[in-house]
């Protein structure tokens, strides 16, 4: 599956996804972008997965349509320390997410 880390998560996080091709934004250009414009990037770019921390996505954008699906992650924080430990539940949702599709890993 092709991934891309927001910015708004540490860089290193990239690794915990060893069998997939992953970037993060900075990396791939789209440092800056708003949501709607990194998602339409992501997709032309041919990305099928976001992973963020931005909780209001799912509020703010309609993904009906869309050729990519958002993984939500909902850590204590941004840290790379407070991430790591949802890599599992990451790895899991990776197998049953599909295009157009929000799922919610780690939370309340």
């Amino acid at each position: 599956m092709r991934i891309l880390i927001d910015e708004c998560i540490d860089e290193a996080f990239r690794n915990s996804f060893p069998d997939h091709d992953c970037e993060t934004a900075h990396y791939a250009g789209f440092a800056g972008l708003r949501n709607g414009e990194l998602l339409a990037a992501a997709e032309r770019a041919g990305f099928e997965l976001l992973v963020t921390v931005d909780h209001g996505i799912r509020f703010q954008q309609n993904l009906t349509g869309r050729k990519l699906a958002v993984l939500i992650l909902r850590p204590p924080s941004n840290r790379l320390n407070d991430l790591l430990p949802l890599v599992p539940a990451c790895l899991d949702s990776l197998k049953t997410i599909r295009a157009g599709e929000i799922a919610l890993v780690g939370g309340e």
